[in-house]
Order: structure tokens, then sequence, then C-alpha cells
């Protein structure tokens, strides 16, 4: 069985169980510390992800991990579960699928804005509601400076780009020239 479908069950589960016990944001808060963890302790997550460790071992890992974060009930379950059946090389996938199930549920889309200066958080905020009046849902951003954007902005949500970028009008103005259109 692949790794994205392992992972997506899981997350089904866990997002399942969360909503049973109302504790949806709380599970999936937590469960992105734990995967941004793990992410920046690659020495930790390779030796979860390891055959040649054994599952003893793997689990006194996962507890002090449920230990350091304070992790109770339905998530700490889960966690030792993913480590008893050897599963735990795939959480960082799992959480980004409970994340979208969480995002479906509470009506969220994720936008991803490409800008060359940083943004402040008045102009954040009136780009998360002039988007979230284009796609009918609440728009959390996640801005990345890229200086090869020169200026003004392009935005990724789910599959559509807007592009707003001084670097798209200037190649357009290039085209245009190039075709004889502007004089």
């Amino acid at each position: 069985m692949s790794g994205t479908v392992v992972a997506r069950r899981y997350a089904k589960a866990l997002f399942s169980v969360a909503k049973e016990e109302g504790k949806l944001q709380e599970y999936g808060d937590a469960l992105g510390r734990v995967a941004s963890f793990l992410q920046e302790n690659p020495e930790i997550e390779e030796a979860l992800a390891s055959p040649v460790f054994p599952l003893e071992s793997k689990g006194a890992i996962i507890e002090k991990v449920v230990e350091a974060f304070e992790l109770s009930g339905g998530l700490a379950t889960f966690l030792s579960l993913m480590a008893e059946r050897n599963r735990l090389m795939h959480l960082r996938q799992v959480a980004d699928f409970y994340r979208e199930l969480l995002d479906e549920e509470t009506g969220v889309v994720r936008a991803i804005v490409r800008s060359a200066v940083p943004l402040s958080d008045d102009l954040r905020q009136r780009l998360a509601e002039a988007f979230g009046k284009v796609v009918g849902k609440s728009v959390e951003l996640e801005v990345k400076e890229d200086p090869e954007v020169i200026g003004g902005v392009i935005a990724h949500i789910g599959d559509v780009i807007w592009d707003g970028s001084i670097r798209s009008q200037l190649q357009g103005f290039k085209e245009s020239i190039g075709r004889g259109e502007l004089v």
C-alpha cells in the first residue's frame, strides 16, 4: 500500500476521533507541532522510520514526544498506535492530510503569496479578504519573500494562480513589443 494511501487513511481516522471528541482544531494544531518538530529534527524522524530500530525504542521516543508536547487522549493513543504499526514514517503526510480535512470542514482555503518585500499585517489582511471574496471562503495566507517577483504579488490558491507581479507585466510588454502591438 502506498504511503499516500496509508497517510490519508490514518488522517481520516484521527479526524473522525477528533470530531467525536470535539477537538478538531486542538488535534490539528498538536499534530502540526509534532510534524514540525520531526521536520526540524531529521535524525529523530529517520529513527522512527527506520526498520533497524526496534518498535520498543520507537514507542519510547513517541512517549517522550507525547510527554514533551503534553498530548493526551485520542492523539496520544493515535501516535502510539502508529508506532506499534510501524507507520511513523508517514506522520508528516498524515498531518498534511489532516490539515486539508480540517480546512474543508471549517471552510478555509490556503493561499501561498509570493512577494518581493515583506507584507504589512494590514496588507496581508486586505489580501486575505479580497481573495476570500473571490473564492467565497475564508482565506489563510502563507507569505513567502521572492526577490524574482520584483514587485507586486503572485498568489496560488489551489490550482489557480493570480499573477500581479511587475515581472509578468514587463514580460507582457516585451511580448507585445515583439509582436509590434505597442508603438
